[in-house]
């Protein structure tokens, strides 16, 4: 089953703090901030990173990032934007679009300390706090919250294995897919933009169409 996907424009309404979720092996961070989505207020989690070495994320940020898509973006009224099935852009596919194209290598985050001294966190929180003092525009591209307006997952949303192996018919609420990748962009003024996207090291491509690895498949380089 294909999960709730797609992206809500807004503008931020309370600074961003970066919050701990406690996994098995791990503890994951995202940095929370509110989103005023065409009136109504959402709660954004933006991963950042994780506290295990084996699994990092990879990350791009860039402040000059440009795409012909920018423009159907800006055109776009503040609100929630639902692209669930969709399998062209706007719906972003890190593999099967040019999204990505001439944005450079993948950065390696550092490992996080709770602190928001670390990279990615210390310059992605710089950008929102900007965004939020300036009244930037901000779309960000995730799954909606199954409860309440809400979007996480914002990072790739295909190629992991175990227990996120997507099988037809499952209904699971976190699973891999295609066309469902999460991005976090702010127009800065023309003609500029920013743009977050990240990845796990244990996230692989090419992927088939339900999103898993392939058997040829590789780690992000």
């Amino acid at each position: 089953m294909t999960l709730p996907y797609g992206f809500a424009k807004g503008k931020i309404t309370s600074a961003p703090q970066l919050k701990p979720t406690q996994r098995p092996h791990e503890v994951q961070y995202h940095l929370h901030f509110g989103l005023d989505v065409g009136g109504a207020q959402w709660d954004v989690a933006v991963n950042v990173g994780t506290t295990d070495a084996d699994d990092l994320l990879k990350y791009k940020l860039l402040f000059d990032f440009r795409h012909a898509m920018l423009q159907t973006l800006q055109a776009d009224a503040s609100g929630e934007q639902n692209l669930t099935g969709q399998h062209a852009l706007p719906a972003l596919d890190f593999q099967r679009s040019d999204f990505l194209a001439n944005t450079g290598a993948w950065r390696n985050s550092d490992v996080m300390d709770g602190t928001d001294a670390v990279e990615p966190v210390a310059t992605l929180q710089r950008l929102l706090l900007r965004a939020q003092q300036s009244g930037y525009d901000v779309y960000v591209y995730g799954r909606f919250y199954s409860e309440g307006n809400g979007v996480h997952d914002v990072h790739m949303n295909q190629g992991s294995k175990g227990e996120f192996i997507h099988r037809a018919g499952n209904d699971r609420n976190d699973h891999n897919d295609i066309w469902q990748d999460g991005a976090l962009l702010v127009d800065v003024g023309a003609p500029q933009w920013a743009l977050y996207v990240a990845a796990f090291d244990q996230q692989y491509l090419p992927t088939d169409d339900l999103g898993n690895p392939t058997a040829d498949s590789k780690p992000i380089a």
